[in-house]
């Protein structure tokens, strides 16, 4: 307890002292909350051990083990009232199973909540769990939106849409997805719109955009003015991110990826990176999401050896877990395809 005293008494005053009280008791609340929930955590992780440990000793284990949790609940639930259910003891059951070094599970108190593990714990792989649970503590994700990033697959969106190469570039690569999800919008496909309703969908829902694109960006302007000796350019959606250092430009296309969006973008980017980059950013990033692609013109243009631009899909509505497998697995296949052909 003694960093969270720390923590209130560099608390710093201002001139209205009603606010300042208001903020003290809000700031103990919320670090009172973070030590229960950090203890609760710890104590659910020994119950899922001596679970574990009793059940190892039974004759006839299936059997056995749900035996122990079912007198399990009974016996606490005389003794405590209601809140140790047979749902609640197989997870914390899971949980130790889950992450059978105390250290590691430790780790996971002190930033994320029983909700946030409930979540995590039940993923497949160990390298899927360790993403989420740094990007849900890195991001501050409520369960809602850990929720909806798992049911999204935000981790194999990303991790299969890199590919060997320079670190830089790979790290490029770590923050483009291919598809995004954008439910959020309230775009339906049955209803005819355009570039100019998407866009302003995604300024009404700013947030939730940022959040799909991931860390580190933040947006700068919509419809951008880009002024050359000649003529007048308007980009669709400017943002920076502050990890890649560098500016990214997004153009909207309502139907099916042409090569002329490929030249547009393409010139679009040498535009900004002559006229808009600071000396110490780096080279500017250009996505162009579209509602589909000809794999075939991805592959004969220049998107398939440039490192600043990008085409991806997006959805409107959430796809089922076979549709966005397959959409994954198809657009890691031809990336692993585009290489062998260089």
């Amino acid at each position: 307890m003694e960093n969270e005293i720390v923590k209130l008494d560099s608390f710093v005053f201002t001139d209205d002292y009603i606010k300042d009280i208001k903020n003290i008791l809000s700031q103990a609340k919320n670090q009172s909350y973070k030590t229960v929930n950090s203890i609760m955590i710890q104590a659910n992780w020994l119950i899922g051990c001596r679970i574990v440990e009793q059940e190892q000793n039974g004759k006839d284990r299936a059997a056995y083990g749900e035996k122990v949790i079912e007198n399990l609940s009974k016996e606490l639930n005389k003794e405590l009232g209601s809140g140790m259910s047979v749902a609640h003891l197989k997870n914390c059951r899971q949980f130790y199973l889950t992450f059978p070094l105390k250290e590691i599970s430790y780790t996971l108190c002190s930033q994320l909540s029983w909700s946030h593990i409930r979540l995590i714990m039940r993923l497949d792989t160990e390298q899927e769990r360790n993403y989420y649970i740094q990007e849900a503590k890195q991001g501050n994700w409520s369960v809602r939106e850990l929720e909806r990033n798992i049911k999204t697959d935000m981790f194999h969106r990303i991790v299969k849409n890199q590919l060997p190469s320079t670190e830089l570039s790979s790290a490029v690569h770590s923050h483009v997805k291919d598809p995004y999800i954008l439910e959020f919008l309230g775009i339906k496909p049955e209803i005819k719109s355009n570039e100019k309703d998407m866009e302003n969908a995604i300024i009404t829902h700013l947030e939730k955009f940022l959040l799909e694109m991931g860390k580190g960006f933040s947006f700068v302007e919509r419809q951008m003015h880009v002024k050359t000796e000649t003529q007048d350019f308007y980009i669709d959606l400017v943002f920076y991110n502050y990890i890649l250092k560098c500016f990214v430009i997004i153009d909207l296309k309502q139907g099916e990826l042409k090569h002329q969006d490929i030249g547009q973008m393409d010139m679009y980017v040498r535009m900004f990176d002559s006229l808009k980059k600071a000396d110490d950013d780096n080279p500017t990033i250009g996505i162009i999401l579209c509602a589909d692609k000809d794999e075939s013109i991805v592959k004969y243009s220049v998107l398939n050896e440039s490192q600043q631009i990008f085409a991806s899909k997006y959805k409107t509505v959430l796809p089922t877990e076979e549709e966005l497998q397959r959409e994954i697995d198809r657009n890691r296949r031809f990336l692993l395809e585009s290489m062998g052909d260089k």
